[in-house]
């Protein structure tokens, strides 16, 4: 069994985004010269997420509306997380709800997504260097 790792680094200028990262896990897969098994894709910092649903801005749109009214960023005195000095005990809880990883089925050299099927990241306390670390394991 082979095995590949890489981390993928991201600086988000603004609080909060979405951004599709499958072409730069394909990318990694490509690099690994596996054929069949398993990927790993995880964030790597406890205000950040992985996920994996549709890339469609609306979708996007109502993640942020939905996000937003369960874990609403203001005001920062709301969370008890913030008394440390941070402003971002809203982005922890964000992140428990799109998760840390995601795990994807290596077929043929290919990621075996079903339909519409995209990875993304989700940073929640953008502004500093974050990174995702890409695993793959198989044959």
């Amino acid at each position: 069994m082979k095995s590949y790792r890489k981390e993928l680094w991201f600086e988000v200028p603004s609080r909060r985004a979405f951004i599709n990262i499958t072409p730069q896990v394909a990318e990694c897969l490509a690099e690994s010269g596996i054929k069949e098994g398993l990927c790993l894709v995880n964030a790597m910092h406890i205000t950040a997420s992985v996920f994996i649903n549709d890339d469609e801005a609306g979708l996007h749109q109502d993640y942020e509306r939905w996000l937003e009214e369960l874990a609403p960023h203001e005001p920062i005195s709301r969370y008890l997380h913030n008394r440390t000095g941070e402003d971002n005990g809203d982005a922890h809880l964000k992140r428990q709800i799109m998760g840390r990883e995601v795990v994807v089925a290596v077929t043929e050299g290919r990621l075996d997504f079903g339909p519409w099927e995209q990875i993304f990241y989700g940073e929640f306390d953008g502004g500093r260097r974050k990174r995702i670390l890409v695993k793959i394991i198989g044959e």
